[in-house]
């Protein structure tokens, strides 16, 4: 059986070593490119999986070559910021990517996270393979896809699996810690990442609708879905 395959984007050679030899571990194949411009012209007709790009690099940075990924790739992106900023983390989120590490990372961070991202399903639980109404909100399981009036609305993975694990069960809150455990695969996670594909996500679905926003947070606690609001 080939083994899965990843890219690493990274112009420090230290790194890039430590990223390979996790990767290696991990059972992927393992391509390296030193620049965004090299990692792009890799992804038309590849197979990756996974990706690991760095933040800071010469000319195109992590962030743009995220967003222009996102245009044809689906596969898990781990960012590797230089510092622990949350503005920084914010924006490569916002961008597509899934999950993030901060320079110096540890071999077994690294690995712990790619364990927790490949053990989440590429699509959340369902109770079934149905199309979901709410009103002006149409949710396809199957098709992993949402529509608000008929128009489709682009979600990313992670914002789409927040959007069919909070509509499975209508008015039930979930936590924040139960969200990171049922999408991202791990439990004691940042809860800034839920919050801010949430805020991505609900954004997304107001630009079709200025009152289509059936998501309610409860202070304290997490988030649940309101089909009432409509």
């Amino acid at each position: 059986m080939p083994r899965p395959q990843a890219l690493i984007v990274e112009d420090t050679e230290e790194f890039a070593r430590m990223g390979r030899k996790v990767l290696e571990q991990e059972g992927f194949e393992v391509t390296h490119a030193v620049s965004a411009e090299a990692g792009l012209a890799l992804v038309p007709g590849s197979s990756f999986e996974l990706y690991l790009v760095d933040v800071t690099l010469p000319g195109m940075d992590g962030f743009e070559f995220c967003r222009r990924l996102r245009e044809s790739s689906d596969a898990y992106v781990i960012m590797v910021t230089g510092r622990d900023a949350d503005a920084e983390k914010v924006v490569g989120f916002r961008m597509g990517a899934d999950d993030y590490v901060t320079k110096p990372y540890s071999p077994l961070e690294l690995s712990a996270r790619i364990l927790a991202m490949r053990r989440r399903p590429r699509a959340a639980p369902q109770t079934d393979g149905q199309a979901r109404s709410f009103g002006r909100l149409e949710l396809d399981a199957d098709g992993r896809e949402v529509r608000v009036d008929g128009q489709l609305v682009e979600l990313t993975r992670i914002e789409f699996d927040l959007l069919a694990v909070l509509s499975s069960a209508p008015k039930r809150v979930f936590t924040r810690a139960q969200l990171l455990e049922t999408v991202w695969g791990y439990s004691d996670g940042d809860d800034h990442v839920v919050n801010v594909h949430m805020g991505n996500m609900r954004r997304k679905l107001r630009a079709h609708g200025d009152d289509v926003d059936l998501i309610r947070t409860v202070r304290g606690v997490g988030y649940k879905f309101d089909p009432a609001a409509l």
